[in-house]
């Protein structure tokens, strides 16, 4: 979200040098930068942190919520006594693990005291009032409507009512007899008996929460805990209606599928529902299950990441706005609609994670959170007053993370899409935006400590995330987090236990920026092989990253996706395959592999793409709007354009395919072995090691060079698995794939001085201008066993090939798929794969 808002994004200084596989850090004057050797994890000697830090074992805890046992503005005020000096810390607090990774955070070792007392005392009172972290964030039971014996119990907090009522269409919109109580901590309630035996509130009938403020003045909102919320498609700028939502056992979608295991890095394709249809419309999540997830699947991603899940008001907010945090976007459909998207992806072996927005709210009053704030104290609204409650950039209100019904309602909110509809974790958006009370404005994050840790951290917003953090892993330990930060804080992707935020990845923001850094404003020649390197490299060591080199920031109209940057309006006339290619078109296929590669391979532990992207998709994401007239034709994406044979789009989209397969197959991404051991000017070439595997980038826009020696690690024999110019990727076929290459043994061994790029082994190879081929070591056990057997062994599957076979048999949409569960696809097992799934 940051990349659309014009904030300021460097790299991370005190990142791993290259090679980045060894032991090495930096240490500047004093404590500004400074990258740790990775230690042994420790977790503090004190029993009562070690229970507190500790990710527990998955257990059910009972849904008998203790709701109502605390006074949450005694509570707040107890945790929020920023003026309170800075304690001697007991033994449970004096240990912090993230100090022995990077010993550069010592002089910050109050603050994270500090932040750690501060999660240690909140998670003890929430066991103390609540039973349990898990228990508290079963809000939802409780709160907003929900079915208790002879009827139903609706339950809201509004601090600031005076008098309160709940109406809809069950009672002809009129409240005199459904009259609310208010109990000591500013909760509503009121319980409908059944009427004849069933629910007196129908399924999918229209509800709202009215209440009367301090001036006399009575308002209708929609209910905070809402579970659906729907308008009226007719009418423009409707008002949004709150929906009860309680479908009869034969109405609600049962899960079939079991969620897939955690891949060992994540390949994550980002979508957008509604955007997603090549109509210009509203696209349904059915519609995305049945049409897009195979594509998706076919195109080897593990990965699902959802935009614009939560029901937000305005969609031309690409769902940042949120309104209804418990409500499912209803444009695209109902509650159940989206579990069966969830389960279609579990069923092809996809993971599913939500892009959550905890960051901020819409600034809606009708329609949204922001109605309940009728200009009362902190202590009694969700959001904090003045300016600390609202952000000027996004128009949009901020949260008091130290309110007691804040914290519940938010831990809530994940527990409730974890468990409800089954998502296996959450993108956070907009973390930066919570970690300083500055929110990243006009910041310019140079790596320097003292931007990270001072008065400008908001520790009530860390203390949250710690929170949610522990809360998402006990619940279910296999979810993967990600947090989507610009400013790189250090320790944001450390565990909890060890004083870390417990973030499972951190998103590679710098990444995208350089890349439209130099295809704005540098030519090719002027291209810096030692800086794409670092850019891609910088990131803090033992905290993983999610690479990516464009989202759905760089794709917002007002700005280009590489694609259209590298070939913009020669993609109206130049991508038909029936003429030949003009040199812009060229170039533009080639650099957009290669940049997309080079950032998954070298940029992080896992790769991110926007929807439309692996194909070079042309112009940008314009949502309706009135500057469009309402339009929704730069809202779509346009599958026929890489469904289309005669068109150039299939090349680009070829080689996503056999990235994704190549890590698949290789697993080169969760390696922790990287190594660049050439960054050469003047050839414009960067070699490096990623695994096991050697990766030749060739960025030079007229040399080919022909025996050009690259450093390795082991000893053999090397042959092609990846080649951009390969002709199915649009290329040339210069290279030979069936070529081997065997190492020469070089220097010294044990002394990398005397060795060839600080590497003991070298071989030799043809790299053509704007291409990047990748070579894998041939083992001989595999290769004596596959001339035994006639046989191609795992490791010798050329990726290519693959991929050409996949091009031969049916297009990726045509597999229908319900059933269908993928195998690892290898050479002749890929036509059995697709006629089990066109067969089903």
């Amino acid at each position: 979200m940051y990349g659309s808002l014009g904030l300021f994004s460097t790299p991370l200084l005190g990142s791993s040098s290259t090679p980045s596989s060894r032991n090495h850090y930096k240490t500047g004057s004093g404590n500004k930068y400074c990258l740790a050797k990775q230690q042994p994890i420790r977790v503090s000697n004190g029993p009562r942190l070690q229970k507190l830090l500790g990710h527990c074992t998955f257990h059910c805890p009972s849904r008998n919520s203790t709701y109502g046992k605390v006074n949450g503005s005694a509570i707040s005020a107890l945790i929020t006594d920023d003026n309170s000096a800075m304690a001697t810390m007991g033994e449970d607090t004096e240990h912090i693990g993230i100090l022995d990774t990077d010993p550069g955070l010592e002089p910050f070792k109050d603050h994270f005291r500090y932040r750690m007392r501060r999660y240690v005392e909140q998670k003890e009172l929430i066991e103390k009032y609540e039973g349990s972290l898990e228990e508290f964030a079963q809000g939802y039971l409780k709160f907003g409507f929900n079915r208790e014996e002879g009827g139903i119990v609706y339950r809201e907090w509004a601090p600031a009512a005076q008098e309160a009522q709940v109406i809809g269409d069950f009672n002809g919109w009129d409240g005199s007899n459904h009259r609310m109580e208010r109990n000591q901590f500013g909760v509503w309630s009121i319980k409908i008996p059944d009427s004849g035996g069933n629910p007196a509130i129908p399924h999918n009938s229209r509800v709202k929460f009215r209440f009367k403020l301090g001036d006399g003045v009575w308002v209708d909102r929609i209910p905070a805990w809402i579970r659906y919320a729907t308008v009226d498609p007719t009418a423009f700028a409707a008002p949004y209606d709150g929906v009860y939502w309680d479908p009869p056992p034969s109405e609600r979608y049962q899960f079939k599928y079991p969620c897939p295991s955690k891949p060992n890095a994540p390949r994550i394709y980002e979508a957008h529902v509604g955007m997603s249809s090549s109509e210009p419309r509203v696209n349904s999540y059915r519609e995305f299950a049945d049409d897009i997830l195979p594509r998706i699947r076919a195109n080897n991603y593990n990965t699902v990441q959802l935009m614009a899940v939560m029901e937000h008001s305005y969609y031309a907010s690409f769902g940042y706005h949120v309104t209804n945090f418990f409500a499912v976007s209803s444009r695209s459909g109902t509650p159940e609609d989206l579990k069966y998207l969830i389960d279609k992806a579990h069923s092809l072996g996809l993971r599913v994670l939500m892009d959550v927005v905890h960051s901020h709210a819409s600034n809606n009053v009708t329609d949204g959170l922001n109605g309940f704030d009728v200009g009362q104290c902190s202590q009694d609204s969700y959001f904090h007053t003045g300016d600390r409650g609202y952000h000027k950039l996004w128009d949009s209100r901020l949260f008091n993370y130290a309110n007691w019904e804040v914290l519940r309602f938010l831990l809530s909110n994940l527990r409730w899409w974890l468990e409800e509809f089954k998502f296996d974790g959450f993108r956070f958006d907009g973390v930066t935006s919570m970690l300083y009370h500055h929110h990243g404005i006009d910041m310019t994050f140079t790596g320097n400590y003292n931007e990270y840790f001072s008065e400008a951290t908001d520790v009530d917003a860390v203390v949250y995330l710690m929170l949610a953090n522990c809360l998402i892993h006990n619940i279910f330990p296999d979810a993967t987090v990600s947090a989507e930060d610009v400013s790189g804080m250090p320790g944001l992707g450390r565990p909890v236990a060890e004083g870390g935020t417990g973030f499972d990845y951190r998103l590679a923001m710098a990444i995208p920026d350089k890349w439209i850094d130099y295809l704005k404003n540098k030519k090719d020649e002027e291209w810096s092989m030692k800086e794409i390197s670092s850019s891609l490299t910088n990131r803090r060591y033992a905290e993983k990253c999610i690479s990516y080199a464009e989202s759905h920031d760089q794709a917002l109209v007002g700005d280009k996706t590489i694609a259209f940057l590298l070939m913009d309006k020669e993609m109206y006339s130049g991508m038909s395959c029936l003429t030949d290619a003009s040199p812009t078109i060229d170039r533009g296929i080639s650099l957009h592999k290669m940049i997309h590669f080079i950032t998954m391979a070298l940029g992080g532990e896992g790769f991110l793409n926007f929807m439309g992207n692996e194909f070079g998709h042309p112009e940008w994401i314009d949502f309706p709007r009135e500057g469009n007239d309402w339009s929704y034709e730069k809202c779509r994406r346009q599958w026929e354009l890489v469904d289309t044979d005669h068109l150039r789009y299939k090349y680009m989209n070829a080689f996503d395919t056999a990235m994704n397969l190549l890590d698949e197959k290789f697993s080169f991404l969760a390696s922790t072995k990287q190594i660049v051991s050439s960054t050469d000017e003047e050839d414009k070439v960067i070699v490096f090691e990623r695994g096991d595997l050697v990766f030749v980038f060739n960025f030079h826009p007229d040399n080919t060079y022909d025996g050009y020696k690259v450093g390795c690690d082991l000893p053999g024999k090397y042959r092609v698995a990846l080649d951009s110019d390969a002709r199915v990727f649009g290329g040339q076929g210069r290279v030979g794939h069936d070529a081997d290459h065997f190492t020469s043994p070089e220097g010294i061994p044990g002394v990398p001085e005397t060795n060839f790029n600080n590497r003991p082994n070298s071989f030799k190879v043809l790299s053509p201008a704007r291409t990047c081929v990748v070579y894998y070591r041939v083992e001989e056990s595999l290769e004596e066993s596959d001339d035994d057997h006639n046989s191609t062994g795992a490791n010798a599957t050329l990726v290519a090939d693959v991929v050409a076979e996949q091009e031969s048999l049916e297009e990726p949409a045509s597999v229908k798929d319900h059933e269908f569960n993928p195998r690892l696809i290898e050479g002749s097992e890929v036509e059995d794969v697709v006629e089990e799934a066109t067969d089903d």
